[in-house]
């Protein structure tokens, strides 16, 4: 059946209708009290919905969606192991990665918890060898510093945890330096190389196949430039103290010349986008430590038994899945603005447009038929008191229609007697809760709005949802990843799509691979379309490359 043809999608139709003539303030003066009755709160981490265009009517009309849609039955399916990522024939299970050691799952008759911790402890190993200086490089220094290669799920996740993160790292953790490479051009690598000791440097070479182009390209650069630096030993020798695999495809591994004491694995059950729990989240661990590592698993665990147990009227990652139904199939509204107020979460909006946008903007059902409604929106965002200098003036005054997330912490710098950070942080929360009240509100928040010219009008009526963290640690981070994940799946049950697949980005490999002989220029007339013909001739008429 399609997703559109039920009665409590047809009913939420007519409610919408309904709604379209009411603006949020209306909403906030109908119901003053609206804060209590459309928060909610999990552990250390709450979301306000207060701010969406909804009533109690809306909660109820939408939890009806998720039975008619038997969103219950799809949550079990999730988490017990059934092969719900049906193009691949396997099961989704991230959740598994940050199951504790006592639960079970089994799949293929083996307790895959068990293989999980194996590797957690094997991971654990290697992170205390390189904090005490153990792990040592060609000449017998100790490492001081890491590179992650790697792109996409193996890059972005790690990347944003430990930015996010890095004022929880232990002393002992803090004298390692931790960089990020993931561009195909090179450039990022050698901008970096040209700062690093390469007796000093390990890198961690993180692919789920080991066979991406990008990634393999970024590690052959840096062991030529570890050939080239030491001038001495063997190739092996060079490799076996410099550089970490971690992949779910261990012979690739092998054959590129990283020995099995080198590497990490996890399993074709995990999705990259999905992969910052398992030991692709090596350089989290030697940011944090094994122990902040594991209150970022715990986090993240928490929020699973949470999704998995509390009614859907109460459960975070399905209300705000719920409320994203809402705007983008019965409101219309078809962009998602990610506004981090904390300059430690600047990468989660690239985090989440992976996340969201590579699980969810498919166009194809499960039965492989063409959606007949909207799926994934269009995401984007940066820090919120960057953005407001960049893009709030189309939030504000511009002709789209735009749903806002706001993620803050209420408290920073209690620890600290600088009494101009903590000032800083008031300023910041004031800005948050400033913009959020705008957009949602409209210049009716001031006396005398109405008089104003109209090109100093704030309409307002844009919905906000406010996701407050007590504090920002690895606990409450890996609540907030883990509610986006669940978010993504609920929605991706109620338009009926997989999202753990991604079959749109491999047509782009395939044909870039294609290209690659275009390349010799050896004579021969580039056969495509007149405009990539037009361009490979333009390039070869700059004498590149050679």
């Amino acid at each position: 059946m399609s997703s559109t043809a039920s009665t409590a999608w047809t009913s939420l139709k007519s409610h919408a209708t309904d709604m379209s003539h009411s603006h949020i303030s209306t909403l906030f003066k109908q119901e003053p009290d609206r804060f209590s009755q459309f928060t909610f709160e999990q552990k250390e981490l709450l979301l306000d919905l207060s701010k969406q265009k909804i009533t109690s009517e809306t909660i109820t009309l939408l939890k009806e969606l998720t039975e008619e849609k038997q969103l219950s039955t799809w949550i079990k399916k999730l988490f017990q192991g059934d092969h719900i990522n049906d193009s691949e024939n396997r099961p989704a299970l991230h959740t598994a990665l940050r199951s504790p050691a006592n639960f079970s799952i089994p799949l293929a008759g083996k307790n895959i918890v068990t293989e999980v911790h194996d590797n957690l402890a094997r991971m654990e190993k290697i992170v205390e060898r390189i904090h005490s200086g153990q792990w040592r490089g060609y000449t017998g220094h100790s490492i001081d510093t890491v590179v992650n290669i790697g792109v996409g799920g193996s890059d972005l996740g790690p990347f944003m945890a430990c930015k996010a993160l890095s004022e929880n790292s232990p002393e002992i953790a803090r004298k390692l330096k931790v960089y990020f490479v993931s561009s195909m051009d090179g450039s990022q690598l050698a901008d970096l190389l040209d700062q690093l000791n390469p007796a000093r440097t390990l890198f961690i070479i993180s692919s789920k196949s080991f066979t991406t182009i990008d990634t393999l390209a970024n590690a052959q650069t840096a062991k030529e430039w570890l050939k080239q630096s030491s001038n001495s030993g063997t190739e092996a020798t060079l490799v076996a103290r410099h550089f970490i695999g971690v992949s779910a495809n261990p012979e690739k591994v092998l054959e590129w010349g990283i020995p099995k004491s080198n590497q990490l694995e996890f399993w074709d059950w995990t999705g990259g986008r999905y992969s910052m729990w398992s030991t692709i989240g090596l350089p989290i661990a030697l940011k944090l430590g094994m122990s902040g590592f594991k209150e970022l698993l715990a986090g993240a665990h928490e929020m699973d038994e949470h999704f998995k147990a509390a009614p859907f009227e109460q459960n975070l990652p399905v209300l705000l899945a719920m409320i994203g139904i809402w705007n983008i199939n019965f409101l219309n509204i078809n962009a998602h603005a990610i506004l981090p107020y904390d300059g430690r979460l600047s990468h989660i909006p690239a985090y989440l447009e992976q996340l969201e946008m590579e699980s969810n903007g498919k166009s194809v059902d499960r039965q492989g038929d063409r959606v007949n409604h909207k799926t994934c929106p269009i995401l984007w965002g940066e820090v919120g008191t960057n953005a407001q200098h960049a893009f709030y003036q189309l939030l504000h005054q511009g002709t789209e229609a735009v749903m806002c997330d706001f993620i803050v912490s209420a408290r920073r710098y209690h620890d600290t007697d600088n009494s101009e950070l903590q000032h800083q942080h008031q300023l910041n929360l004031a800005n948050c809760l400033a913009q959020s009240r705008i957009l949602a509100l409209g210049d009716s928040v001031l006396e005398g709005a109405e008089t104003a010219p109209a090109y100093k009008r704030y309409k307002g009526d844009q919905p906000c949802t406010t996701i407050m963290l007590d504090e920002l640690t690895p606990f409450t981070f890996g609540q907030l990843i883990a509610l986006y994940e669940h978010k993504v799946f609920v929605q991706s049950v109620i338009w009926n799509i997989n999202p753990f697949d991604q079959w749109g980005v491999e047509l782009g490999k395939k044909v870039a691979t294609s290209l690659l002989d275009a390349f010799d220029f050896n004579g021969d007339k580039p056969n495509f379309d007149s405009s990539t013909n037009g361009l490979l001739n333009r390039i070869a008429s700059k004498g590149e490359p050679h």
